[in-house]
């Protein structure tokens, strides 16, 4: 059900994001054609408003110039320079640049007709064989905009999927939190019963057969569903951390794995002669060391070796877990973290993800796979911060 609404996710984040493609792609194909379209027009009002500064030219005293000056006049968003010959400038129209005493400095106005005559944005009128006037011109302004407005669209589309994407995520998260707290709790609950039970049985035995030697073990085994049904009503909450020698949680791990693994599977305990404090939920650090163990147990089969190294380092206190299994391929490395993420034919596939929940959202620390080689092993590495 989990990896189903993994998938599901999934599926609506890509999606989204081939919506986004699409939306932005045809915003852009209609957006050129309209553009290229308009530059036709202005490049023709152009070609009119030449036209009609040549007839202005070459009129005379009898000439009507009612139309000509309605089409010079007409011109108010296209920016326009007119030269000579030589390349003096002899009118402009709808040129925004800076202005220095009430008037737009001529080298500016200069510098601009040469930008659009570079451009290719010019249109020549003689008036003899040897003289003539050039028609500089540029885009107006609406057309700019228009020529960015795709671009600008197409953040606003990223944006929105980026917030839809976290969205999703967040809510991935909090249901993640609500199965976690609600199946920890329950566990809790459901232990509470049976182990209140034990506990008279035993009590009960005790007093029949005082000098049984499996009474105090059948204890331990009580004493460990105690432990275990703490760790679980603890989850969802926020435990308190606090100065722990780390040496001594780390011991009684070791002890536990030791009595209940294969007699193939040797469990070995690395630490300095000095203790570690760190702050720790202890319950719930015992049980990443435990996972990363039973992984570990797994991993090889019943037979081999596992090494849990403890050092003081600068900055945080190290756990290293290692193990002679058949190792994790590096592109899983993070990927054995996720929540359902299984080898085994059997198992919910949980174990990691608890463990990384425990070390970072509980402890502020960080858990990775340090390092692993197919077919020779895994070193996991859990990072503490100092007390």
């Amino acid at each position: 059900m989990y990896m189903q609404w993994i998938n599901r996710i999934r599926q609506v984040k890509i999606l989204l994001v081939v919506a986004a493609v699409v939306l932005s792609v045809a915003s852009l194909v209609v957006s050129h054609f309209l553009v290229r379209d308009l530059k036709t027009e202005e490049h023709h009002k152009m070609e009119i408003w030449a036209e009609a500064m040549r007839s202005l030219n070459n009129a005379d005293g009898n000439t009507d110039l009612t139309l000509v000056w309605t089409v010079l006049n007409g011109n108010n968003t296209i920016p326009v320079v007119v030269t000579d010959s030589e390349g003096v400038v002899q009118d402009y129209r709808n040129i925004v640049v800076g202005e220095r005493d009430g008037r737009i400095p001529d080298e500016a106005i200069s510098a601009k007709a040469q930008a659009m005559r570079r451009a290719g944005h010019s249109i020549r009128i003689y008036l003899s064989k040897t003289d003539y006037m050039e028609i500089c011109y540029d885009d107006s302004l609406m057309l700019r905009r228009l020529a960015w407005w795709p671009y600008i669209q197409l953040g606003i589309v990223l944006i929105f999927v980026v917030v839809a994407i976290f969205a999703l995520l967040s809510s991935k998260k909090a249901e993640q939190n609500k199965v976690w707290v609600g199946l920890s709790k329950e566990t809790a609950h459901q232990l509470g019963t049976p182990i209140s039970s034990l506990m008279a049985w035993q009590e009960v035995l005790l007093e029949m057969y005082p000098d049984d030697e499996l009474l105090p073990e059948m204890g331990k085994d009580i004493q460990r569903l105690q432990r275990i049904a703490e760790r679980f009503s603890k989850i969802g909450s926020q435990p308190e951390p606090k100065p722990e020698n780390l040496v001594d949680v780390l011991e009684q791990v070791v002890s536990y794995i030791s009595r209940r693994a294969s007699n193939h599977v040797c469990v070995s305990l690395d630490v300095p002669g000095q203790a570690l404090i760190a702050p720790l939920s202890a319950p719930l650090f015992e049980w990443v060391i435990e996972n990363l163990c039973k992984n570990a147990i797994d991993a090889m089969d019943g037979s081999g070796s596992i090494t849990i190294t403890a050092r003081e380092e600068t900055g945080c206190i190290s756990v290293e877990v290692s193990d002679t299994g058949k190792g994790i391929p590096k592109n899983r490395f993070s990927t054995v973290f996720t929540p359902g993420y299984t080898t085994k034919k059997r198992g919910w596939g949980l174990g990691l993800s608890l463990a990384k929940r425990i070390v970072e959202s509980y402890h502020n620390g960080r858990i990775f796979v340090k390092n692993s080689e197919l077919g020779k092993g895994t070193t996991f590495r859990v990072e503490l911060k100092k007390r």
